[in-house]
């Protein structure tokens, strides 16, 4: 398929700049086999069936944008840069991957001064970004950025307003507990404590699965034919626990329902044969048309930027003419786009 296929026309001013307040007033499109209905998010404790299970990825997005200041001697006394800095992860030497502008501003071996607790040293360039070695680690590393960082928002909330203090509850999810991520799960942005209660007294089952989402799901894909697209890696881990949960959903004829496509590729990364089995690695996987879902059910996810992997997972779930049709009726409808925009719940007619 081409990259076309994926193409659609969205008026700037659906992409949603601030969440709804409470979270789960946000507004639910809900496709069901061929129908369509507009709801809203509170609405799943109806939607959803006795014996379904939620899969939440419980990935904590960490503060990953610093601004600092780089000095350096000079005839006419110190010259000064500002260096914006953007973690991408953690590296098995300890050290950081990060996007660093303007990294031709930086030398091997400088110092940039983010605080006057926090610094770290460009150690090396690598395919365009910094390796950065931090002058602190662990716990103490962990304090000094939630000192000194922002959250990371997205390229298209980023090019309309700064993060501010509200983004620091704003774009985290309310189980999130394993830090790591530089971008929010963002389907699960919807829910909120009331919300999580009234599922479980509905006797909808959740289970918990790690992704830490990287900055390469907002990459844009620069080639015509999808197959040519090499897809970013994201660590992932579902626990023994998470498999047997699901696996035992599975048999007892429920549905397993991923909040957000990062759960989603997680579970079907961790699929062998029929079911699911405990899994932890990197996964590159890519899901466009043609894919066979193993483990999902179905998927609850925001509406996801044109010509994106992400549109092309919520086409091979849906089919590619059905989730035209879906979104028409969101542009057409009003509904508010991308990270904190409003949700749809995507039910494919099943097969079995």
């Amino acid at each position: 398929m081409k990259l076309s296929d994926f193409d659609f026309d969205l008026p700037d001013e659906l992409i949603a700049t601030r969440p709804a307040r409470p979270r789960s007033s946000a507004r639910l499109l809900l496709a069901q086999g061929d129908a369509i209905a507009d709801r809203v998010v509170t609405d799943l404790v109806e939607i959803l069936c006795p014996g379904d299970r939620l899969v939440l990825n419980d990935t904590k997005v960490i503060p990953a944008r610093l601004t600092g200041i780089r000095t350096r001697p000079g005839a006419a006394g110190e010259g000064t840069a500002k260096i914006e800095v953007t973690l991408l992860g953690p590296r098995p030497d300890g050290c950081w991957s990060a996007l660093v502008k303007p990294l031709r501003k930086l030398r091997e071996g400088e110092v940039i001064e983010f605080s006057d607790r926090l610094s770290a040293e460009l150690v090396a360039r690598e395919e365009g970004q910094g390796v950065l070695r931090f002058d602190l680690e662990g716990d103490a590393f962990d304090r000094a950025l939630q000192q000194v960082g922002a959250m990371p928002l997205p390229p298209y909330i980023a090019a309309k307003r700064a993060a501010d203090e509200s983004d620091r509850a704003d774009y985290q999810t309310v189980w999130a507990a394993r830090p790591g991520a530089v971008a929010a799960p963002t389907a699960s942005l919807h829910f909120d404590e009331p919300l999580m209660a009234a599922l479980a007294a509905r006797g909808v089952d959740v289970t918990h699965v790690t992704l830490h989402v990287g900055a390469g799901t907002f990459l844009p894909v620069k080639v015509d034919d999808i197959r040519d697209h090499k897809m970013h890696a994201e660590w992932g881990e579902v626990s023994e626990k998470a498999a047997a949960e699901i696996a035992a959903t599975r048999a007892a004829g429920g549905r397993v329902i991923p909040v957000g496509t990062t759960a989603l590729r997680l579970i079907e990364s961790a699929a062998r044969g029929a079911g699911i089995a405990p899994w932890s690695g990197e996964t590159d996987i890519f899901i466009t048309p043609g894919f066979a879902f193993r483990v999902a059910d179905g998927l609850m996810t925001n509406f996801h930027l044109p010509k994106s992997t992400l549109m092309m997972l919520v086409s091979a779930l849906m089919g590619v003419e059905e989730i035209r049709r879906i979104y028409d009726h969101a542009i057409a409808n009003r509904y508010r786009f991308f990270s904190y925009g409003d949700a749809s719940l995507l039910l494919p007619r099943r097969h079995d």
